[in-house]
């Protein structure tokens, strides 16, 4: 069996529930679950500590994949902030789409064909907006960009979804039935499945987790999927 595996993690900066940076944990937990395919969310590079350490956004891609691509969505002369995509295979046909809001948090998702040996793999990596209005929006632009579902494909993120009613989940679980269930925020004693993966087709999903561990270093927990291409 061809399978791949993929994960998904909030990491709040890397700064857990106390002000020392570490980055180097947060890398060691990704590295334990050994995915192919990681998505971020909330890397950040605008403290003086994380100047120090190094840019996260380069410190991860070295660590964690031999490709990747960056999504981010506040530059200033302080840092940067955002997500970040990578991949053990190469990317490909890979562009990043502006999903902001008017008045809201800029918000962007990756698009892009990952070459697994098995074949592509078609990757939406995003982080969605808090609001539902904007997040129904952002889940239209998640729909067009599918397009015609003629291979594998994943859409994983932080979806900030928590809501039945007019949720990301009812619609974009029609076009990508298979997706995870764990409940992930707040990280300390989860309520809300806001970190999902979702997949068409949906038999193509072998078994997700989620890992406690990660409570000590982001207020989210990370989502692990076992998938076959």
């Amino acid at each position: 069996m061809n399978s791949v595996r993929l994960m998904t993690w909030n990491i709040h900066g890397a700064f857990g529930r106390n002000p020392r940076f570490d980055l180097d944990r947060v890398i060691a937990l990704v590295q334990s679950h050994a995915p192919d395919i990681v998505a971020l969310q909330e890397i950040d590079s605008r403290r003086v500590r994380e100047a120090r350490a190094g840019n996260p956004f380069d410190v991860l891609q070295a660590a964690l994949g031999s490709h990747g691509i960056g999504a981010k969505t506040v530059v200033t002369a302080d840092g940067e902030y955002g997500q970040a995509l990578i991949s053990r295979w190469p990317l490909e046909n890979t562009q990043i789409h502006d999903l902001s809001y008017p008045e809201r948090e800029p918000r962007r998702a990756i698009c892009t064909d990952v070459a697994t040996p098995s074949g592509p793999l078609r990757v939406i990596a995003t982080h969605l907006g808090l609001t539902l209005r904007e997040r129904r929006s952002q889940a239209i632009a998640l729909l067009r960009m599918l397009g015609r579902l003629d291979r594998p494909t994943v859409a994983l993120g932080d979806f900030n979804d928590w809501l039945w009613a007019g949720s990301v989940r009812r619609s974009l679980g029609r076009a990508l039935p298979g997706f995870s269930r764990h409940r992930t925020f707040p990280a300390r004693l989860p309520l809300f499945e806001l970190d999902r993966i979702y997949l068409f087709p949906a038999s193509a999903l072998i078994g997700s987790c989620t890992d406690h561990r990660a409570r000590e270093l982001s207020d989210h927990l990370p989502v692990i999927a076992d998938i076959v291409v």
